[in-house]
C-alpha cells in the first residue's frame, strides 16, 4: 500500500487549543498546497491579463496555435510574418502605424507570455494531478475520492477558459475595432473567477476537512455569502469600466465632474444597455458597487468578531482581518488609478494591474472566511 494512502487514512489530529482548526495529515496538505499554488498562477495570470490590456498588446497575435504557439519567434522570416499578420487588424491601422518590428515586438513578448502561463498553469495543474491519482489519492475508498469528478471537471473548464480567451481576442480583428468586446472580456473574466474561486474553495476543503470548533453563527455566513457575491459583482462590473475604456472619464472623487450622478446616465434604451455600453453609468455602477461593498464588508467583519465574543478560530479571525486589509487597499487603489488618470493623462499600467490583482485578493480573503464560517457537512471537506 502507498505510502500516501496510509496519510490519508489517519484520524486527523485533535485540536490543540479551544478555536484552532483541526489539521490535516501530510498528504492532504501536498494536495492543498498543490491547489493553493495554482491558484496562484491564476492570480499571477490575471495580472497579466490586465497588464496585456492595459498596453494594448492582447490582439498581437493574430494566430491561436494551442501547442505549436508555445515556442516564440526565433527567426527574421516568422517575426516578419507575424507582424504582416497584425498589419491586418484595424488596431495596426488605427493605432500603430509605422511603429515597425522593434515596437512589434514589444507589445508581442507581454501576449506571449500571458499565453504560455496560461499553459504553465494548465500543466501545473495536469500533472500533479496524474501523479495524485496515480498514487491512488482519489481511489475509491480513500477520504479524497470526493474529487475525482471535481478536479476533471476544473481540469476541463481550464481548457475551455483557453478556447473562451481566444474566442475574445477575435473579436478585436472586425472592421474600425482596436479591442476587444467588453461583453466577451467580462466573460473570459468571469470564467477566470470561477476557477480560481472554485480551486481555492476545494483547495481550503482539503487542508481543513472540518469545520472550525467555534463556528461562527448563521447570520454571519449569511453576511459573508453575500459579501462574495458583492465582490464578484464589483470584479465584473469593473471589467465593463475596462471593455469601454469607462474608466478615462470622469477622474474626479467623490463626485463625477461636480455631480452624483453623472448627466446621461440613462441615455441609451433599452434601459439595460447603459449597465455594460453607456460610459457615465458604466463607471457610476462600478463606483457604486465598490463603495456598496466596501460598507458591507465592513459591517460584516465587525460582526463576525463580535458575534463570537473573541473566542473565534484562528483562521476565522484572521480572514476576516485579512478581508478588511484588502478591501481597504482595494479601495485606496480604484481612487488612486482614478486620480492618476486626471493627473497624467493615462492610466499607469502597474497602478492599472495592481487594481485588478488586488480584487482577486479581496475575493479571496471573502471566499477563506466562508469556508472558515462554514457549518458541518454530509462529507469532510466539500
Amino acid at each position: 500500500m502507498p505510502v500516501v494512502f496510509s496519510e490519508l487514512s489517519r484520524t486527523a489530529p485533535r485540536p490543540t487549543q479551544l478555536g484552532v482548526d483541526i489539521q490535516a495529515p501530510p498528504a492532504r496538505q501536498s494536495v492543498a498546497f498543490w491547489l493553493f499554488g495554482v491558484c496562484a498562477m491564476i492570480l499571477v495570470m490575471i495580472g497579466l491579463g490586465g497588464a496585456t490590456r492595459l498596453t494594448g498588446s492582447g490582439l498581437s497575435i493574430m494566430e491561436w496555435a494551442p501547442f505549436r504557439g508555445a515556442l516564440p519567434p526565433i527567426s527574421d522570416a516568422e517575426w516578419q510574418r507575424l507582424f504582416k499578420l497584425y498589419q491586418q487588424i484595424p488596431q495596426y491601422a488605427l493605432l500603430h502605424e509605422g511603429f515597425g518590428i522593434e515596437g512589434f515586438k514589444r507589445i508581442f513578448w507581454l501576449e506571449y507570455l500571458h499565453r504560455l502561463w496560461g499553459r504553465l498553469i494548465g500543466l501545473a495543474f495536469l500533472l500533479p494531478l496524474l501523479w495524485f491519482w496515480a498514487r491512488g489519492v482519489f481511489a475509491a475508498g480513500q477520504p479524497l475520492r470526493w474529487m475525482r469528478a471535481r478536479l476533471v471537471g476544473l481540469f476541463l473548464l481550464g481548457g475551455a477558459q483557453g478556447g473562451v480567451g481566444w474566442f475574445m481576442v477575435a473579436s478585436g480583428f472586425a472592421a474600425d475595432s482596436t479591442a476587444v468586446s467588453p461583453y466577451r472580456l467580462v466573460v473570459h473574466l468571469t470564467l477566470a473567477l470561477a476557477l480560481y474561486a472554485a480551486i481555492l474553495w476545494t483547495g481550503l476543503g482539503v487542508l481543513y476537512p472540518q469545520p472550525a470548533r467555534n463556528r461562527a453563527p448563521p447570520i454571519t455566513r449569511r453576511l459573508l455569502a453575500v459579501t462574495c457575491a458583492l465582490v464578484a459583482l464589483t470584479i465584473l462590473a469593473g471589467g465593463f469600466v475596462a471593455g469601454t475604456h469607462a474608466g478615462l472619464d470622469y477622474n474626479t472623487f467623490p463626485w463625477m465632474d461636480g455631480h452624483l450622478v453623472p448627466p446621461g446616465y440613462a441615455r441609451l434604451a433599452p434601459f439595460w444597455l447603459n449597465l455594460t455600453e453607456n460610459i457615465p453609468a458604466v463607471q457610476f455602477d462600478h463606483r457604486l458597487l465598490a463603495t456598496l461593498t466596501a460598507a458591507f464588508a465592513t459591517a460584516t467583519i465587525l460582526a463576525g468578531l463580535r458575534a463570537s465574543g473573541g473566542n473565534q478560530g484562528r483562521r476565522y479571525a484572521l480572514s476576516l482581518y485579512a478581508l478588511g486589509a484588502s478591501v481597504a487597499l482595494q479601495y485606496a487603489l480604484g481612487v488612486a488609478t482614478l486620480l492618476a488618470v486626471s493627473g497624467l493623462g493615462h492610466l499607469p499600467v502597474g497602478l492599472g494591474t495592481a487594481h485588478q490583482t488586488v480584487a482577486v485578493l479581496v475575493l479571496t480573503a471573502a471566499l477563506a472566511a466562508l469556508h472558515a464560517a462554514r457549518p458541518p457537512t454530509g462529507q469532510s471537506g466539500q
